[in-house]
């Protein structure tokens, strides 16, 4: 089986808007239901699980007619301190139904732009390996800096890259790696796939797509917003 695990409870603070992101309406629409309609009606994704926040719950059921056909939706978790807590807990959740032999995608809600091409990629990859991660390469000269004022070093572009989402796992072994960290190590955690590599997982890099951006700043809502307008 193959589970989608939508992460929708961030507040969106750097967008500098009353209302996160992901429900923001665009063309019509919140942004989540765009990646939850692409999930929905990928003839390979089983079941659909959200992590939000309880005050937009009730709002998300309401949208599920709509932007579920396929009737995919299997329930909610509650979003942690931070973005790895939020994914543990949704497969915490998730192990009351899901098999450790199941593969689960972990993807944004403020990535609207997720393809069915990326989540057939993704699938693909994970038929051996623990994991899959959609990476972009960098254009520009990436210098590392220790103070943040300073040039400490210049790297190698060619062995850097961007991840993005969906990011795929093997979900025993990805729910193991993530439950050994608890309850504080997970706390420092600043990537999905990091976890995974801590734990020794076999993790395959596919190239991403470079549609599938995140919406972070104005900036990339209004890009977005020109993209589907």
């Amino acid at each position: 089986m193959n589970i989608a695990l939508i992460l929708s409870g961030g507040t969106g603070t750097r967008l500098g808007s009353d209302i996160p992101k992901q429900y923001l309406e665009v063309a019509g629409r919140p942004v989540i239901s765009f990646s939850l309609e692409r999930l929905s009606c990928h003839n390979k994704i089983d079941a659909i699980w959200i992590v939000a926040e309880p005050v937009w719950q009730e709002q998300i059921i309401k949208w599920l007619p709509k932007y579920d056909p396929n009737k995919k939706f299997q329930g909610f978790s509650l979003p942690g301190a931070n973005r790895q807590l939020s994914i543990f807990h949704g497969l915490e959740d998730m192990t009351a139904y899901a098999e450790a032999s199941d593969h689960v995608l972990i993807h944004d809600a403020a990535r609207p732009l997720l393809s069915e091409g990326l989540i057939t990629s993704c699938l693909e990859a994970l038929q051996g390996h623990d994991g899959v991660l959609p990476v972009l390469p960098m254009k520009d000269t990436i210098y590392a800096s220790t103070d943040g004022k300073s040039i400490s070093s210049l790297l190698d572009r060619s062995q850097v890259f961007a991840g993005q989402a969906p990011e795929g796992f093997c979900f025993g072994k990805y729910y193991a790696a993530n439950k050994c960290l608890m309850p504080e190590a997970i706390l420092k955690i600043n990537g999905s796939t990091e976890p995974a590599v801590m734990a020794g997982m076999d993790i395959a890099m596919i190239p991403g797509d470079e549609n599938n951006f995140k919406i972070t700043t104005r900036g990339d809502l209004e890009r977005f917003q020109e993209m589907v307008i």
